[in-house]
């Protein structure tokens, strides 16, 4: 960004501020550019917004507020508009709408939609609603109905991911974002596709697009949880969910024996297999597209020396703790 004064290219600054949000203050990296003539200091609409992401990321966790994407889910699993919602739930017309769209709930508003991400909860909820709309009752009380009954039929699979990622609520070690499998399992196959990477390699470009996603968003892409282990950073229960991945063939995974008395596992494309595009938005296809290109070359060995300079990896290694999302913005 060029200096309004100068014309100038601007340093970024980075600087950790105290942030202030409905009388609670939290502490956030403050990105901003710097004109080093007249020491003023700019935020454009990016460095804006993750400002605000952090400040706001933190409230939400600090006071069990929903996030969008959460809200968003929560309405479409009955499959009704943002103004039936609202009804439902006694906001006003466009209360629902605007939550999705980032604003934050109080938290009495907060709570109530929490009770509606649970069936059984939402149809007392739906009972209370005043409306004449008899079919509309009926409509949304089969729709429960199908809901309650695919929760029983998909019972091992919701088990199955809560062992994966333990009952993890978004916060500082998932990049404020749920864990959510399905992306998780295109990251997978996306670098799978385009590299043909070994495990230990795979696992650093997860790391590194999801950090690099929270970097410049304040929002990780899949959720994931990563652990500083000897090899680098890597997702929490990766062996495990690979395993899974290639069970329902979302992947191939080759082994190789080497004469050092090791197994390799390389990881190759299922033909049948595609990437799903769709479940991505512009900047994390950016991102995802930015880390292939970057380490299409690198050998293991190399990603692993790369990995083990992060900040990330050195004070977290010792313990083998979880990365903190926020060692992103010392990525080097």
């Amino acid at each position: 960004m060029k200096s309004p004064f100068t014309g100038k290219e601007m340093n970024i600054v980075k600087k950790w501020r105290t942030m202030s949000f409905r009388k609670d203050e939290f502490n956030v990296l403050f990105h901003s550019y710097k004109c080093e003539d007249t020491g003023e200091q700019f935020e454009d609409d990016v460095f804006s917004q993750l400002n605000f992401n952090q400040l706001i990321n933190q409230y939400r966790v600090k006071y069990s507020i929903p996030f969008p994407e959460q809200i968003i889910a929560i309405r479409k699993k009955y499959s009704l508009s943002a103004a039936k919602m609202s009804e439902i739930l006694g906001f006003g017309a466009n209360g629902y709408r605007q939550y999705e769209g980032g604003e934050v709930p109080n938290q009495s508003n907060s709570k109530l939609i929490q009770l509606a991400g649970d069936p059984r909860e939402f149809k007392k909820l739906v009972q209370y609603c005043i409306t004449p709309d008899h079919k509309f009752i009926e409509k949304i009380n089969r729709t429960i109905e199908n809901l309650l009954e695919k929760q029983k039929k998909h019972k091992f699979e919701k088990q199955l991911e809560n062992y994966f990622f333990g009952a993890c609520l978004p916060n500082s070690l998932t990049g404020f974002k749920t864990p959510n499998i399905d992306k998780f399992s295109e990251m997978v196959v996306f670098f799978t596709e385009k590299l043909h990477p070994w495990k230990t390699k795979l696992n650093k470009l997860l790391f590194y697009a999801d950090f690099m996603m929270y970097q410049q968003t304040g929002f990780s892409i899949s959720g994931i949880q990563y652990r500083a282990i000897p090899m680098g950073p890597v997702p929490n229960n990766f062996n495990s969910i690979f395993e899974y991945l290639a069970n329902k063939d979302e992947i191939d995974i080759y082994y190789t024996n080497f004469t050092d008395g090791g197994t390799g596992e390389q990881f190759k494309p299922n033909p049948a297999r595609k990437f799903r595009l769709g479940l991505f938005t512009e900047t994390e296809l950016g991102i995802l597209n930015a880390v292939a290109e970057r380490f299409k070359n690198t050998l293991t060995n190399e990603i692993i020396e790369i990995s083990h300079k992060e900040k990330a990896w050195i004070e977290n290694n010792a313990e083998r703790k979880l990365i903190d999302y926020n060692y992103s913005f010392e990525l080097n």
